[in-house]
């Protein structure tokens, strides 16, 4: 499978863009942005957009109403832009998918398009993981470059809030962009409407700099669970609360195999914060040891998680891990690790 991320998207998509694209993966808002960079490129002539952009949506779209799109020339410039989106490719029979894929075929002949299909994270199976695909992403792989657009971790989106409060005229500390995020969640749709919330509030009050105090008067609390809260509720065995945080992540189809992955570094952080914890080293100076912000290894050392619970919990987890990809019900998988540590 040809996979790359959504930073090698925007620098192929400037230097050569090729024939079609599949965006899948849980940042829908990478998404839209990767999609607007590309409309931006393609067709920078909004009087031709008509002729140059097409947008097809789940009524809109059909494998003929696709062919169609295909077919004419771009009007006075190199290459047009066909986005599909909306499409409920969970609800596709596999003979809906083939037919896709013959019109995409077509695209060899027709070579003056991309076409970019935009699919949501709740309304496409992309299977395990890159080596274990779903059909439907196997089959379109071969006929477009896969984008897989992941959750960005909490240090890249603390870089990116704070470039946003600059955008803003609003200063903002790392620290106050990982309590933004350890409140609102990651949803980027979310940060970015409370940095702008956050930028008005300050600004209106004749200051220029956000402070921990603002977020908490003005954020509104997600009820997104980051991966420590989950994992320390095992460690604690407080069962009712992972269970409910589970059921969470369940709902919201998260892959059980990126949850027992995640819970799997988490408790192998907390025990290496742990261990430099006791040899006297700082906040600061584990900060830099073990490549994490400042605030969540704060977060861990306020926990004081012992480390004979953290030696269990790694071995459960990796036993926990070796079931779920060897194709047991991930989910059940991750109930039994909560109720037997």
């Amino acid at each position: 499978m040809n996979v790359i991320k959504e930073a090698d998207f925007r620098r192929q998509i400037k230097a050569s863009p090729q024939k079609c694209y599949l965006f899948y993966g849980e940042e829908e808002y990478m998404k839209s942005y990767s999609l607007s960079l590309a409309r931006q490129t393609l067709c920078p002539d909004e009087t031709l957009a008509f002729f140059n952009e097409i947008t097809l949506d789940s009524i809109s779209y059909s494998p003929s109403s696709l062919l169609d799109a295909i077919m004419p020339a771009p009007m006075m410039a190199d290459r047009k832009l066909i986005t599909v989106q909306g499409v409920d490719f969970k609800a596709m029979k596999q003979n809906e998918v083939d037919e896709l894929c013959s019109v995409l075929d077509t695209l060899d002949e027709y070579d003056y398009n991309t076409v970019i299909i935009v699919t949501m994270s709740d309304k496409f199976d992309a299977g395990r993981s890159a080596k274990s695909p779903s059909t439907t992403l196997q089959k379109l792989s071969e006929r477009a470059v896969c984008v897989n657009f992941e959750k960005n971790t909490p240090a890249r989106l603390s870089a990116w809030l704070q470039k946003h409060f600059e955008h803003n005229k609003v200063n903002a500390s790392p620290d106050v962009c990982m309590a933004i995020i350890d409140r609102c969640g990651r949803d980027m749709y979310t940060l970015a409407n409370e940095v702008d919330k956050l930028s008005f509030f300050v600004l209106a009050q004749g200051r220029s700099a956000v402070t921990r105090d603002d977020v908490i008067k003005v954020a509104i609390a997600a009820t997104e669970y980051d991966t420590f809260a989950f994992t320390n509720a095992i460690a604690a065995r407080r069962s009712e609360e992972a269970l409910g945080i589970l059921y969470d992540m369940k709902s919201r189809r998260i892959d059980p195999i990126i949850i027992m992955g995640e819970v799997s570094r988490t408790a192998c952080d907390i025990m290496s914060i742990s261990t430099l914890m006791r040899e006297g080293a700082t906040a600061a100076e584990i900060s830099r040891a073990v490549g994490m912000h400042e605030f969540p290894v704060t977060k861990i050392m306020n926990a004081q998680i012992p480390d004979s619970v953290c030696r269990h919990m790694i071995e459960a987890c990796s036993g926990a891990d070796l079931e779920i990809k060897s194709f047991s019900d991930g989910y059940a998988v991750l109930e039994r690790l909560i109720c037997t540590i």
